[in-house]
């Protein structure tokens, strides 16, 4: 098993504190020495961790990241964030961090940077560029992002960390979720289309 995952595993499991190198090291059937010849420290590790689990949502072999158009990347990034999202270790090391931060800020900004912040930063990018592929009309990127993940999180974000409702949202309500965040967003920031233009069918 790679470093990374196991070193989330531990993290998951004691919270960020109360882990050790060692006991990352012990985890992974090596030493110390050997793990910090990777990652210099634990707040490098952990950032690694964090930077993984974004990199499932929309790293390089996202819609996101190949410039699909609109409604196909949009589609595929708001389902893989309600899919993580809603995952219970997601929520597990969202309450590590919300935790650890009063004591440890440079946790929380290292957490936002490598997980939300990068994501925010991928759409946004994409955002521009399709405005200027003609396919949005989008004049602040960076608010149409944060819009957009907005609607996607709503209150499933809440949910999962509080574990109400008990049932856990189905396939089917994730999908039903996101074809109406995408249909929304396009709904005010698609440019004019001829009448004869069909949009292409989500999920």
């Amino acid at each position: 098993m790679e470093l990374a995952a196991i070193a989330e595993r531990v993290f998951l499991m004691r919270g960020f504190s109360d882990t050790t190198m060692q006991m990352i090291a012990s985890q992974a059937g090596g030493s110390k020495e050997t793990l910090y010849r990777h990652f210099k420290s634990k707040e490098a590790l952990f950032a690694e961790v964090v930077g993984r689990r974004a990199a499932r949502i929309s790293g390089p072999e996202s819609a996101l990241a190949r410039d699909e158009v609109p409604e196909v990347a949009l589609f595929d990034l708001g389902i893989s964030l309600l899919r993580m999202m809603t995952m219970k270790d997601a929520a597990s090391l969202f309450r590590i961090v919300v935790g650890e931060a009063p004591r440890s800020p440079k946790l929380g900004a290292i957490f936002y940077a490598q997980g939300p912040g990068a994501t925010l930063e991928r759409l946004t990018k994409y955002l521009r560029a399709a405005a200027g592929r003609g396919q949005l009309r989008c004049r602040d990127p960076l608010r149409a992002a944060k819009l957009f993940l907005g609607a996607v999180v709503a209150q499933h974000h809440l949910h999962s960390l509080i574990g109400q409702p008990h049932a856990a949202i189905s396939e089917t309500e994730m999908r039903k979720h996101v074809r109406e965040a995408v249909s929304m967003f396009l709904a005010c920031y698609r440019p004019e289309r001829p009448r004869s233009d069909k949009p292409r069918r989500l999920g």
